[in-house]
């Protein structure tokens, strides 16, 4: 069965989690056998920026000494054969840069989202 992962919130739990939950069950499944694929949407669309600095946290006396880097899990996803989509509108109205996006992701309108999801058994939104 052929999924695609619609992840539209951004930087959820990753503080505590260390990663963001949806990129990291996808990969979990793909290593699991399974056919899955990601679409970025909305503030998600953030991921998709190389070079992501996260210096960690500190509160009181506990420092989190593994801060996240979503950009490179959404890399080694990439590198692992995950297709990733990322919706050019969003892209736009954040002002990122094409330059700045990482290799390998794939941008397409809002417009072409019916024939994307018809390639899909499952459409599941995080």
């Amino acid at each position: 069965m052929k999924a695609l992962q619609i992840i539209e919130s951004a930087y959820r739990c990753i503080v505590e989690e260390q990663d963001d939950p949806a990129i990291w069950i996808v990969q979990v499944l793909k290593t699991a056998g399974g056919e899955v694929d990601i679409l970025l949407r909305g503030s998600a669309v953030n991921y998709a920026v190389s070079g992501q600095g996260n210096d960690g946290l500190t509160l009181g006396s506990w420092q989190q000494t593994c801060p996240a880097k979503v950009d490179q899990d959404l890399q080694q996803a990439l590198d692992s054969g995950l297709k990733v989509y990322a919706i050019a509108e969003d892209i736009a109205q954040r002002g990122i840069p094409e330059a700045k996006l990482l290799s390998g992701i794939q941008k397409l309108s809002r417009r072409d989202l019916p024939n994307l999801f018809e390639q899909y058994q499952q459409v599941w939104r995080w």
